[in-house]
């Protein structure tokens, strides 16, 4: 853990439980961890506030919040989680959404939101939502736009292109945090929908390419339902570079994902599964397989 904790500030770029899984794995580098997170979800919730405020979408930020809070017998972290289950308009709505845009509505900047919260939970690392302007992810699928994560997600063909509508500019810290960066991670989550939005914003990708860093890609345990899962890490890679300029240094393949792509020449596999949830990473597997890449930078 010296090691890390001395020489290492690291960004790491997704959304959803994926982010949240990777941050609450490397919660110990403390303020030397940071999450650029997604902020374009239109579903459940967020996507119910969204439509009727205007917001940008806290889920993602509240999820990951909520696990880099996990190992503390919190009420306030219970709290935040809670979602009204009876009929009603609150129903299917969560508290900590609600909460988030609350203090948004509140604050100067949704930044102020996060560092309150984050207090509030007490959490260390530095959670930045990708953009403080509300925009949606946009594709061409056969010649046709389609907006908004949910339905992009439920088509059956890739897109041609994806784009964010409209245009926003990053947040101010995100910057920062990839100009102080050494390493950069990317996943593991939804490829089009967690991972691409926050790269789809030129000024973080400006900001990626200007750093010769280590990039990280984080494979999920597996396959995606969307579009993406039936592209091969090769194929999926080649399309992040397409789209963003970006080339990814190594990628850490959980085991128990098969068939492992073992031509694919910079791969790390390793046991990832979380033994009572398969399909989920295991936190202290997941933190390990991240320390051994590093070490070999």
């Amino acid at each position: 853990m010296g090691f890390l904790t001395n020489e290492v500030n690291l960004v790491a770029i997704g959304g959803g439980h994926g982010l949240g899984k990777l941050m609450s794995a490397l919660a110990f580098l403390g303020a030397n961890l940071a999450g650029i997170v997604t902020t374009t979800d239109d579903g459940g919730s967020t996507g119910r506030l969204r439509e009727e405020s205007g917001c940008i979408a806290w889920g993602d930020l509240r999820n990951c919040l909520n696990q880099l809070a996990a190992d503390q017998p919190n009420l306030a972290r219970t709290l935040f989680e809670y979602r009204f289950e009876y009929d009603g308009t609150l129903q299917g709505h969560n508290l900590g959404n609600l909460i988030l845009l609350a203090l948004d509505q509140l604050s100067v900047r949704p930044m102020d939101v996060v560092h309150l919260i984050s207090a509030f939970l007490r959490v260390d690392a530095q959670l930045i939502p990708m953009s403080e302007q509300p925009t949606h992810l946009v594709a061409e699928i056969n010649g046709q736009y389609v907006r908004g994560e949910t339905q992009i997600d439920a088509a059956e063909i890739r897109p041609s292109s994806l784009c964010l509508e409209p245009k926003v500019q990053a947040t101010h810290e995100a910057v920062l945090a990839i100009n102080k960066a050494n390493y950069i991670i990317l996943g593991p989550g939804s490829f089009m929908t967690s991972i691409l939005p926050p790269l789809l914003i030129s000024d973080i990708v400006d900001a990626i390419l200007q750093r010769a860093v280590p990039i990280i890609f984080v494979a999920n345990m597996q396959p995606e339902k969307s579009s993406c899962g039936k592209l091969s890490l090769t194929d999926q890679l080649d399309w992040l570079s397409q789209l963003t300029g970006i080339y990814v240094d190594r990628v850490i393949w959980p085991a128990e994902r098969i068939p492992v792509p073992r031509s694919y020449p910079k791969l790390h596999v390793a046991h990832l599964g979380d033994a009572k949830h398969p399909y989920y990473h295991d936190k202290i597997s997941l933190q390990q397989a991240i320390m051994s890449v590093l070490q070999q930078y």
